[in-house]
């Protein structure tokens, strides 16, 4: 058992209760656990540098395969007639979901094989699934018992294994999701019955595992999820934040989202998602996430997806130019299968995704949301910018190759000094100015093998005076 209690004004005092240790920690010049002060810590800059990253859901879930990660929940707790059909079907009587643990093999999964696939996406971080609602740890946690990667299934420390593989073979910042709560366990059912009034389950569970993946594998970024039933008083989410930033061993480059209770979600934390696939279309005044999937419908892997059931890279880019126009990072979910080889049509949408960013992320990382996002003359046009000692650079971003010779733009307030430039063509573009502002930019001829990518086309303009 494990808990942390803070109290304090400027000068807060931690007391850690384990079952192996008892210790008093002075901090000075803390964070304390209130949402004013917790909300007060600027996001390392990093972060909205990155753009792009990876969240990978895999577990015992990936057995089944069927329906969603949601499959124990839509089989024993809110069944749904597919789901219990699929079950009378094609397992016997007795069997239970725990019986699919030993099945969770993972027999092809590498983790360097994993770290280099991302890595050649493009994506600058990497979200790992440490434990989801069904409460297996895919780590060897001291506080889910026989219930985790090392005791059943795998036999092995997947968090740890793809934790030292992003660090060694990549550039890539390694973060976990981890649930707050779980469907079944009855120390939070025993909470929830008593309306939230005891926290055994807290001080049991959750809070013990958030420390014990952040001080065994140090995170770089902490998703936390599942909180929605409880407010974060329950979840004694204010006294683990402020240690997170306090005292962590990553308390100066860890990132959070918002999901740390029920009354919590886009308004307090660190990045905002709001929701799932929250994707807003217009600026938002904090620093937000599009948590989505490639799998149009599920987070885990489905061994009957179609294949209009997945994005197309064409709309993959759409969603993600939209999302950092607006001031937002994506986070591009793959699910692999039970033996942990990633199927080639995430493979396919991660090298599609990479080689795109090669020719065009200049306009991606390190950019900022311009004065406008889309355009208004011309649709399917949305821009970011970047400003430095020259001046300020926009980046159109434009969904379809124009089928004139001519692309309008009305916008950008171009001057004297402003350069046309399209990313990855080696020469600069002619344009006409418009009035009172705007260009019209002169479309050149190029062969379908020398084009310098194959979707979605990014216009630099220089010197640009709004």
């Amino acid at each position: 058992m494990s808990a942390f209690n803070c109290i304090g004004n400027g000068v807060v005092f931690c007391l850690l209760v384990s079952a192996a240790s008892l210790s008093l920690l002075q901090v000075v010049n803390a964070y304390e656990p209130n949402w004013k002060s917790l909300d007060s810590r600027p996001l390392p800059g990093w972060y909205d540098d990155a753009k792009l990253g990876i969240f990978v859901h895999w577990g015992v879930f990936s057995v089944p395969s069927y329906s969603s990660e949601w499959f124990w929940w839509n089989w024993k707790g809110l069944p749904t007639p597919a789901v219990v059909e699929f079950m009378l079907q094609n397992y016997p009587p007795d069997f239970t979901y725990a019986d699919f643990g030993k099945q969770f093999t993972a027999e092809f999964f590498e983790g360097g094989e994993w770290a280099n696939m991302f890595q050649k996406s493009g994506a600058k971080y990497v979200v790992f699934v440490s434990k989801h609602h069904e409460g297996y740890t895919n780590w060897p946690s001291k506080y889910s018992f026989n219930w985790n990667s090392m005791a059943l299934g795998p036999n092995r420390d997947i968090v740890g294994e793809l934790m030292n593989a992003t660090r060694s073979k990549t550039d890539l910042k390694f973060g976990l999701y981890h649930s707050m709560f779980e469907w079944f366990h009855p120390l939070y059912l025993a909470d929830k019955k008593s309306g939230f009034k005891s926290q055994d389950f807290v001080n049991q569970k959750t809070l013990p595992e958030l420390y014990e993946i952040v001080e065994t594998y140090k995170p770089e970024v902490v998703w936390s999820d599942g909180d929605w039933e409880a407010p974060d008083v329950y979840w004694k989410s204010k006294e683990f934040l402020a240690w997170l930033y306090t005292n962590s061993s990553v308390k100066d480059t860890v990132v959070v989202n918002d999901r740390w209770g029920s009354n919590i979600s886009c308004h307090h934390g660190g990045v905002y998602t709001c929701g799932d696939r929250f994707n807003p279309g217009v600026l938002q005044k904090h620093k937000w996430e599009n948590a989505m999937t490639i799998d149009k419908y599920s987070w885990g892997f489905r061994r009957n997806a179609r294949l209009s059931d997945y994005l197309t890279i064409e709309g993959l880019l759409q969603t993600f130019v939209i999302t950092i126009s607006c001031g937002g990072n994506m986070l591009m979910n793959v699910g692999p299968p039970k033996h942990g080889h990633i199927v080639p049509i995430y493979e396919e949408r991660l090298s599609q995704m990479g080689s795109w960013l090669k020719v065009n992320g200049e306009g991606v990382y390190g950019s900022r949301p311009w004065t406008s996002q889309n355009e208004t003359v011309t649709e399917g046009v949305w821009y970011t910018k970047k400003t430095d000692a020259s001046g300020t650079s926009v980046y159109a971003f434009v969904f379809n190759w124009p089928d004139t010779d001519t692309l309008r733009l009305d916008l950008p307030q171009v001057s004297s000094a402003t350069k046309v430039s399209l990313l990855g063509y080696p020469t600069l573009l002619s344009y006409q100015t418009r009035s009172p502002k705007g260009l019209s930019i002169s479309i050149p001829f190029i062969s379908i093998n020398k084009m310098p990518c194959q979707w979605l086309w990014v216009f630099k303009i220089t010197a640009v005076e709004n």
